[in-house]
Protein backbone atom coordinates (compact mmCIF):
# COMPACT_ATOMS: atom_id res chain seq x y z
CA UNK A 1 0.00 0.00 0.00
CA UNK A 2 2.95 2.71 0.89
CA UNK A 3 4.47 1.56 -2.75
CA UNK A 4 1.70 2.53 -4.04
CA UNK A 5 0.89 5.58 -2.41
CA UNK A 6 4.76 6.53 -2.87
CA UNK A 7 4.36 5.96 -7.17
CA UNK A 8 0.92 7.81 -7.11
CA UNK A 9 3.14 11.20 -5.42
CA UNK A 10 5.95 10.40 -7.91
CA UNK A 11 3.95 10.49 -10.82
CA UNK A 12 1.86 13.60 -9.65
CA UNK A 13 5.33 15.24 -8.97
CA UNK A 14 6.90 13.88 -12.36
CA UNK A 15 3.59 15.64 -14.60
CA UNK A 16 4.18 18.59 -12.32
CA UNK A 17 7.82 19.35 -13.11
CA UNK A 18 7.58 18.36 -16.99
CA UNK A 19 4.63 20.38 -17.80
CA UNK A 20 2.58 23.74 -16.90
CA UNK A 21 -0.27 26.00 -18.15
CA UNK A 22 2.15 28.96 -18.74
CA UNK A 23 0.77 31.40 -21.46
CA UNK A 24 -2.89 30.97 -20.91
CA UNK A 25 -4.31 33.92 -19.35
CA UNK A 26 -7.46 33.30 -18.09
CA UNK A 27 -10.33 33.41 -20.37
CA UNK A 28 -7.66 32.29 -22.77
CA UNK A 29 -9.89 30.52 -25.62
CA UNK A 30 -7.39 30.45 -28.32
CA UNK A 31 -6.41 27.11 -29.89
CA UNK A 32 -2.93 27.05 -28.79
CA UNK A 33 -4.27 27.49 -25.30
CA UNK A 34 -7.16 25.37 -24.02
CA UNK A 35 -8.32 26.02 -20.14
CA UNK A 36 -7.24 22.92 -18.09
CA UNK A 37 -5.05 21.45 -20.92
CA UNK A 38 -0.90 21.06 -19.84
CA UNK A 39 1.64 22.42 -21.98
CA UNK A 40 5.20 21.31 -21.73
CA UNK A 41 7.27 23.77 -20.12
CA UNK A 42 9.61 25.15 -23.32
CA UNK A 43 6.73 25.38 -25.28
CA UNK A 44 5.97 29.36 -23.79
CA UNK A 45 9.12 30.65 -22.61
CA UNK A 46 10.00 32.73 -22.12
CA UNK A 47 6.75 34.57 -21.30
CA UNK A 48 6.34 38.29 -22.95
CA UNK A 49 7.69 40.91 -20.46
CA UNK A 50 9.01 44.43 -20.94
CA UNK A 51 12.21 43.13 -22.54
CA UNK A 52 12.01 39.83 -23.80
CA UNK A 53 14.77 37.84 -25.09
CA UNK A 54 14.67 36.62 -28.05
CA UNK A 55 16.63 35.43 -31.54
CA UNK A 56 15.40 37.71 -34.62
CA UNK A 57 15.79 35.90 -37.87
CA UNK A 58 15.60 36.85 -41.08
CA UNK A 59 11.95 36.24 -43.39
CA UNK A 60 10.80 36.96 -46.68
CA UNK A 61 6.96 37.53 -46.36
CA UNK A 62 7.31 38.50 -50.21
CA UNK A 63 5.53 35.58 -52.78
CA UNK A 64 8.19 33.66 -54.02
CA UNK A 65 10.16 34.24 -50.68
CA UNK A 66 11.79 32.30 -47.84
CA UNK A 67 8.15 32.53 -45.72
CA UNK A 68 6.35 30.07 -48.18
CA UNK A 69 3.04 30.65 -48.28
CA UNK A 70 0.92 33.94 -47.50
CA UNK A 71 0.61 35.02 -43.69
CA UNK A 72 -1.70 33.95 -41.16
CA UNK A 73 -2.88 36.56 -40.22
CA UNK A 74 -4.81 38.27 -42.85
CA UNK A 75 -4.03 35.16 -46.15
CA UNK A 76 -1.52 37.97 -47.75
CA UNK A 77 2.17 38.56 -48.96
CA UNK A 78 3.80 41.57 -47.88
CA UNK A 79 6.76 43.78 -49.28
CA UNK A 80 10.20 42.92 -47.69
CA UNK A 81 9.72 47.06 -47.59
CA UNK A 82 7.68 46.66 -45.26
CA UNK A 83 8.27 46.17 -40.78
CA UNK A 84 6.18 43.29 -40.67
CA UNK A 85 7.42 39.85 -38.53
CA UNK A 86 6.52 36.66 -37.51
CA UNK A 87 6.53 35.18 -33.73
CA UNK A 88 7.11 32.20 -32.32
CA UNK A 89 4.11 29.63 -31.64
CA UNK A 90 3.76 30.31 -28.16
CA UNK A 91 4.22 34.19 -28.37
CA UNK A 92 1.79 34.30 -31.60
CA UNK A 93 -0.58 32.75 -29.27
CA UNK A 94 -3.15 31.39 -31.54
CA UNK A 95 -3.29 34.88 -33.40
CA UNK A 96 -3.68 36.95 -30.36
CA UNK A 97 -0.91 39.10 -31.53
CA UNK A 98 -1.93 39.28 -35.43
CA UNK A 99 -1.84 42.66 -36.90
CA UNK A 100 -0.50 44.28 -33.36
CA UNK A 101 2.62 45.95 -33.30
CA UNK A 102 5.38 45.15 -31.39
CA UNK A 103 8.79 46.95 -30.47
CA UNK A 104 12.10 44.97 -31.41
CA UNK A 105 15.27 46.58 -29.53
CA UNK A 106 18.69 45.69 -31.20
CA UNK A 107 22.08 47.31 -31.96
CA UNK A 108 21.15 50.86 -29.72
CA UNK A 109 17.55 51.02 -31.67
CA UNK A 110 14.09 50.41 -31.45
CA UNK A 111 11.62 49.47 -34.40
CA UNK A 112 7.92 48.83 -34.40
CA UNK A 113 6.79 46.03 -36.75
CA UNK A 114 3.16 44.42 -37.25
CA UNK A 115 2.66 41.09 -36.80
CA UNK A 116 1.53 39.29 -39.72
CA UNK A 117 2.77 35.54 -39.02
CA UNK A 118 3.32 32.27 -36.92
CA UNK A 119 7.05 30.83 -36.76
CA UNK A 120 5.25 27.19 -35.80
CA UNK A 121 7.49 24.83 -34.54
CA UNK A 122 10.09 26.97 -33.12
CA UNK A 123 10.61 28.84 -29.55
CA UNK A 124 12.73 32.43 -28.61
CA UNK A 125 12.44 33.31 -32.08
CA UNK A 126 10.71 36.44 -34.37
CA UNK A 127 11.01 36.34 -37.90
CA UNK A 128 11.03 39.73 -39.33
CA UNK A 129 11.15 41.40 -42.66
CA UNK A 130 14.55 43.26 -44.38
CA UNK A 131 12.82 46.67 -43.47
CA UNK A 132 13.19 45.30 -39.66
CA UNK A 133 16.68 44.22 -40.18
CA UNK A 134 17.73 47.83 -41.87
CA UNK A 135 15.89 49.85 -39.17
CA UNK A 136 17.85 48.57 -36.35
CA UNK A 137 20.88 49.22 -38.38
CA UNK A 138 21.56 45.09 -38.68
CA UNK A 139 23.51 43.33 -41.05
CA UNK A 140 21.23 41.60 -43.35
CA UNK A 141 23.73 39.20 -44.66
CA UNK A 142 24.18 37.61 -40.58
CA UNK A 143 20.76 36.77 -40.55
CA UNK A 144 20.17 36.05 -37.16
CA UNK A 145 21.31 38.72 -34.05
CA UNK A 146 19.99 38.96 -30.33
CA UNK A 147 17.62 41.06 -29.54
CA UNK A 148 14.67 41.91 -26.70
CA UNK A 149 11.05 42.36 -27.97
CA UNK A 150 7.59 43.91 -26.35
CA UNK A 151 4.15 44.43 -27.20
CA UNK A 152 3.71 47.54 -27.92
Amino acid sequence: MKFLILASVLAILLLLISTHAEGCNQGDSSESCKQGKLYPTDKCSPPVTKNTKATLTLNSFEKGGSGGGPSECDGQYHDDDTRIAALSTCWYNGGSRCLKRIIINANGRSVDAIVVDECADSNGIVDASKAVWKALGLDTNVGVFDITWTDA
